[in-house]
């Protein structure tokens, strides 16, 4: 099974997207923030991350200029997860690393049709 790090500061989303990804027989871990997260793959890296924007600590992008920078880093494929169509902060993420992007909020169908490669 595939494993996947949800990184969001809401439980709201973080809550949704692991009902709809362990559905899709991910195993699901959670971060609240971006220095969580990046602990969290230091000990074990996902396969896949859901990334949020912006975070309190440490934001979506820093968590991914790093987490790419560090060995193994570079494995995970990561959906940048935005609240709106910003094509400048899309483009960021895309050259930190990010594989893919969606908007918040998302529904079932959103999130199934990005994760669906990975599984």
């Amino acid at each position: 099974m595939k494993s996947c790090l949800i990184v969001d500061d809401s439980s709201v989303i973080r809550k949704v997207a692991r009902r709809i990804l362990e559905d899709m027989d991910f195993i699901v871990d959670e971060a609240e923030d971006g220095q969580e997260a990046y602990e969290k793959c230091a000990q074990e890296m996902p396969d896949v991350i859901l990334l949020d924007w912006q975070m309190p600590i440490m934001s979506g992008l820093e968590f991914l200029k790093t987490l790419r920078g560090y060995t193994g880093g570079d494995k995970p494929k990561i959906v940048y997860c935005l609240a709106e169509r910003d094509i400048g902060h899309i483009a960021m993420a895309r050259k930190a690393g990010a594989n893919d992007h969606m908007l918040k909020p998302f529904d079932q169908q959103t999130l199934e049709s990005k994760f669906q490669p990975f599984v």
